[in-house]
C-alpha cells in the first residue's frame, strides 16, 4: 500500500471544504495560471505538447463552470455566451498555437474572478 502524501491530503480538504463561490475562483485561477503557462511554452520553450496540455486543462475548467451555470439567474446567459466564445477561441489557438489569439482572454477571466471575490465577500459580509 503506498503512503499517502500530506500536501496533496491538504489540498483534497482544502478543497472539499471550501465554499462555491470559493471553488469557483481557484478554478478561474487555475484556469489563468494554465493560459499564462501556455504562453510561456508557447513563447519562451517553444513546447507545443506543453502548450496543449495547459491550454486542454483551461479548456476543462471553463468547461465545467459553464456546465454549473444556474440559469435561474439572468447573468448565466451571459456567462454561458463568454464561456463558449472562450471555448471556441483556445481551440483555434491551440489548433495554430497562436498566443495572440487567445492572450486576451487572460484579463478576461481575471476581471471574472474578481467579480467573483468580490461577491463573495459581500456573501460573508452578512
Amino acid at each position: 500500500m503506498a503512503a499517502s502524501n500530506p500536501y496533496n491530503n491538504y489540498k483534497e480538504q482544502a478543497i472539499m471544504t471550501m465554499t462555491p463561490g470559493e471553488l469557483i475562483i481557484v478554478l478561474y485561477e487555475e484556469c489563468i495560471k494554465m493560459l499564462n503557462h501556455a504562453v510561456f511554452y508557447i513563447e519562451e520553450k517553444n513546447d507545443p505538447d506543453e502548450a496543449d496540455k495547459a491550454i486542454r486543462k483551461a479548456q476543462r475548467i471553463i468547461h465545467y463552470l459553464d456546465g454549473i451555470l444556474d440559469y435561474k439567474y439572468e447573468i448565466s446567459g451571459n456567462l454561458h455566451m463568454l464561456y463558449d466564445y472562450f471555448i471556441r477561441t483556445l481551440v483555434q489557438a491551440n489548433i495554430r498555437k497562436r498566443v495572440e489569439v487567445f492572450k486576451p482572454i487572460i484579463p478576461m477571466l481575471t476581471e471574472l474572478k474578481d467579480s467573483f471575490q468580490q461577491a463573495e465577500k459581500k456573501v460573508h459580509m452578512k
